[in-house]
């Protein structure tokens, strides 16, 4: 086990979790941000999270040998798994959105704020994840792992302003809102580390890993993202569709662009 692409790969993931603090930043100078712009801002980081999925994980899964759990049938196993994973805590684990209200088997004894902050766990443990197994490639492929942790830091600046703008608008004190978006990044770190030490333990791993996480964050953005920007009600869906496609050409351009760019360094 190559111990030092697993702290390559947590490290990387840790960056891209502190990227959550940047994007909670704005609560310290703004008192309120229009529904219009999270929700654009939504949609950009569900773009970026859709074409992570495809062209970071689900392709380079595909093309793996079946030594190191490539091929077709195990890459849609891996995807329907991650999606199953996802699903069930997200229907068990007490937590509250802030359109669709509480979900899970939510109790009374838990505080609002620990319901958001579980809600958003959910969503970023499977980021972490997809960062860690894309490292798990190894020394050759570096530059895949940092691509992906490039476009979850990326991803995860407007996701900060939309979890500290409305825990604003809630009632919380600007230091507690932007401290509680910070902290739901963290969580990064601890997926990243699993994934990377699964897959560099067991080489056969790395195909089906790579396909969880990306099922895992396919299911985050079909069923929270894209519903929450889409509610019925909203006069401005159209643009919140444009901030999804524009995310995904940008993370299609990094990984096409980006990463044959960084092979030359690793």
């Amino acid at each position: 086990m190559d111990w030092w692409i697993v702290l390559i790969g947590t490290l990387a993931s840790l960056a891209a979790g502190i990227s959550t603090g940047i994007g909670a930043l704005p609560v310290f100078f703004m008192k309120d941000i229009s529904e219009k712009v999270l929700d654009l801002l939504l949609g950009f980081a569900a773009g970026v999270m859709l074409a992570a999925s495809a062209f970071s994980l689900l392709v380079p899964a595909l093309n793996l040998p079946t030594s190191e759990g490539g091929g077709v049938w195990i890459v849609c196993a891996g995807v329907i798994a991650g999606v199953i994973f996802i699903a069930l805590i997200d229907k068990w684990a007490p937590h509250k959105h802030f359109v669709k209200g509480p979900e899970g088997k939510v109790s009374k004894r838990l505080a609002a704020t620990w319901l958001f902050v579980i809600a958003i766990t959910i969503h970023n443990f499977p980021e972490g994840l997809a960062v860690g197994v894309s490292f798990g490639l190894g020394e050759d492929n570096i530059a895949t792992g940092v691509v992906v942790a490039m476009a979850i830091g990326l991803q995860n600046i407007p996701e900060g302003t939309a979890v500290a703008m409305p825990l604003l608008k809630e009632g919380y004190t600007k230091k507690r809102a932007f401290l509680i978006a910070a902290a739901t990044g963290l969580v990064e770190p601890i997926g990243a580390f699993i994934g990377v030490a699964a897959v560099s333990i067991a080489k056969f791993f790395l195909g089906f890993g790579m396909a969880f996480a990306a099922g895992a964050m396919i299911f985050v953005v079909a069923d929270e993202i894209i519903p929450e920007t889409h509610r019925e009600g909203k006069i401005h869906t159209r643009l919140s569709t444009y901030g999804i496609i524009a995310g995904f050409v940008i993370m299609m351009f990094l990984d096409n662009f980006l990463e044959p760019f960084l092979a030359n360094f690793f």
